[in-house]
């Protein structure tokens, strides 16, 4: 715009003269209008408009001036000015950008996470001097750092603590060393996600093949627990019985038996008025004889 200007005002010069020479009005307001023109395409190039959410790095002659935030600003005509978004931005690492990790078991497995990051506008002189441009922040800072450290934390963590039991743990962790290492540089780190954990077939096939066996183990624990406790109910069951044996064995005597024998036999002698009684008092005693007429 400011070699715009300048052709512009000498364009006019160059019409007022000529004008001037030919005595011609016609030439003269071309003039008055290139130099308008002039004046107007130089403002405009000494002026520089920041949008809302934006920040700006001036440059001029390979110097980094000030940054400058939203809203109209003067600047030299010979002064660049690069924008830097302050909005939220996403890295997401999935497709073919998943970052393939591997476990502290050597496990290989696929993460895909979105670091949500933005621009600190009170350092985007230091973050265009390391990177140039948002693009490049992006490119150069928070892509490869990003990687780096989810590689770096699931290679501390077993492949089962990485696709299932502690992801929250890892994903925790993530998101403090990724701000950790970016906060300083002038990016600020909102939010990080692991969105999912995939393992490879070759991984995918081992945690099959453990899922078995532990299922199997399980299945034999539980049988071992079945006839153990049917073997317990056995023995208490027979050292019960053994107990009751013993218990009656002890409380009848030969008196005791006798005397149910008879009583035995004297309801069968209601039926059979005479009836041989084949209990007798011990020691080969003779059968007692019971007459069932006589009550």
């Amino acid at each position: 715009m400011f070699v715009i200007a300048i052709l512009l005002v000498i364009a006019a010069v160059v019409l007022y003269f000529v004008g001037r020479s030919q005595d011609s009005t016609g030439w003269k307001l071309g003039a008055v209008g290139a130099l308008l023109a002039g004046v107007f395409s130089l403002i405009v190039s000494m002026t520089y408009v920041i949008s809302a959410y934006e920040v700006g790095v001036p440059v001029a002659f390979g110097k980094v001036g000030t940054p400058m935030t939203s809203g109209m600003h003067v600047k030299s005509p010979f002064t660049d000015v690069t924008t830097f978004s302050t909005r939220p931005v996403d890295l997401n690492l999935s497709d073919k950008d998943v970052v393939e990790v591997r476990s502290s078991q050597g496990g290989v497995m696929y993460a895909e996470v979105t670091v949500k990051w933005a621009v600190v506008p009170a350092k985007a002189v230091e973050l265009y001097k390391l990177a140039g441009s948002e693009d490049a922040i992006q490119q150069r800072l928070v892509y490869p750092d990003s990687r780096e450290i989810v590689r770096n934390v699931f290679a501390r963590y077993s492949s089962e603590q990485g696709y299932a039991s502690d992801r929250e743990k890892i994903n925790a962790e993530i998101a403090e060393l990724i701000t950790e290492r970016l906060e300083p540089r002038g990016i600020v780190v909102t939010t990080v996600n692991l969105r999912n954990v995939k393992p490879s077939d070759a991984l995918q096939g081992q945690i099959d093949r453990k899922i078995q066996q532990q299922q199997a183990t399980e299945r034999a624990l539980e049988a071992a627990r079945t006839a153990k406790a049917e073997s317990d109910r056995r023995r208490i069951e027979a050292e019960g019985i053994a107990r009751a044996n013993k218990i009656l064995n002890d409380s009848l005597t030969d008196k005791v038996l006798a005397n149910q024998c008879i009583d035995a036999f004297k309801e069968a002698a209601a039926k059979n008025p005479v009836y041989a009684v084949p209990c007798g008092s011990g020691g080969g005693s003779a059968p007692v004889i019971v007459d069932g007429t006589k009550r």
